[in-house]
């Protein structure tokens, strides 16, 4: 019985202490555990002293009961006997008292008038915890209907919308961080510092050899141009990369060598170098790519004279003939 209880008491001191100090120390969503190890020791070393004490407790507790004469010895049991037997008993009287049962001399007084083949029935009170819980189910089942049935608060529906709409939420934020997540239809461009520099490090080590370190181009095409031979844009160029040239000509896929975060990385980097000047630029190959996402300025005519007008596009003027069409 001693054993049992310090059993039941150490475990306890444990399951309430880690998570009272992980609940205490808990800072958004990262444990105290997580951000100082050393209180795992600390902790560790407080649960040891604690269960020597408790065996040393207990076996102290042995040595001495032994030790006692069978009489002194006999009285202990007898003491620890009543002790469990009177163990909660204000609350085992009252939970007996609310049921209303009656002892088996009495209980006559509360059979009722029904006989069903000699088998008579006793008018004993429901189970406290089963009546109450009855009771508790009325009043929220009254609740719920003034709530939902006569002021509409919200309905099923909404709250699913609401439930999606958080989750949404939550994955656009786990995506920022999961960048491995990224394929050919979700990547976009970077310009983080930390990226750029990340793909000029992959761009340095896989592609200087084809490309040259300035992006001017030598087996492969001049990266800093207009041209380009599968299409730029972030996509195309991710997609390049990742799956190579067409036809099995040109570079290689790099899929199956660099991560996808990698590769939007890479990606971003040789779009950075567009506009730039290289020492020995190759000769532009493909054709001249426009961002078919890019919006498009609206152009405003000013009419100088009967034969001529001004085009401007973006503050650059454009003047050219006027070409009549009139009849006359």
């Amino acid at each position: 019985m001693r054993s049992t209880a310090s059993f039941l008491r150490i475990t306890g001191f444990a399951i309430l202490g880690y998570f009272f100090l992980d609940w205490a120390g808990t800072t958004g969503e990262t444990s105290v555990f997580v951000e100082e190890p050393w209180l795992w020791a600390v902790f560790g070393i407080v649960m040891l002293f604690y269960i020597v004490g408790e065996i040393s407790v207990a076996a102290l507790g042995g040595i001495l009961y032994k030790s006692l004469k069978p009489e002194a010895r006999k009285k202990v049991d007898e003491e620890a006997a009543f002790a469990k037997a009177n163990q909660f008993k204000w609350i085992k009287e009252k939970y007996k008292a609310s049921l209303g049962s009656k002892a088996i001399q009495e209980e006559h007084e509360i059979i009722l008038d029904h006989n069903y083949d000699g088998i008579k029935e006793l008018d004993n009170d429901l189970p406290p915890w089963w009546k109450y819980m009855f009771y508790a189910s009325i009043v929220f089942a009254i609740v719920y209907m003034v709530r939902f049935e006569v002021f509409n608060d919200y309905s099923q529906d909404e709250e699913y919308q609401i439930a999606v709409a958080e989750a949404q939420l939550q994955i656009e934020e786990w995506k920022k961080t999961a960048k491995d997540l990224v394929d050919v239809n979700t990547v976009t461009l970077l310009a983080d510092a930390s990226d750029l520099s990340a793909g000029k490090n992959i761009f340095t080590a896989n592609c200087v050899a084809c490309h040259k370190a300035d992006g001017g181009g030598g087996i492969g095409p001049n990266l800093t141009d207009d041209n380009w031979i599968l299409g730029g844009g972030i996509k195309n160029v991710f997609k390049t990369i990742s799956e190579g040239g067409r036809d099995g000509k040109g570079m290689i896929a790099w899929k199956t060598d660099l991560k996808p975060a990698e590769m939007a990385q890479v990606a971003s980097y040789v779009l950075s170098l567009h506009g730039t000047t290289p020492a020995d630029p190759k000769a532009p190959e493909g054709e001249i790519w426009t961002d078919p996402d890019a919006p498009i300025e609206e152009a405003k005519i000013e009419i100088i004279d009967s034969t001529e007008v001004k085009i401007l596009i973006e503050d650059q003027p454009v003047t050219g003939d006027v070409v009549n069409n009139t009849n006359n």
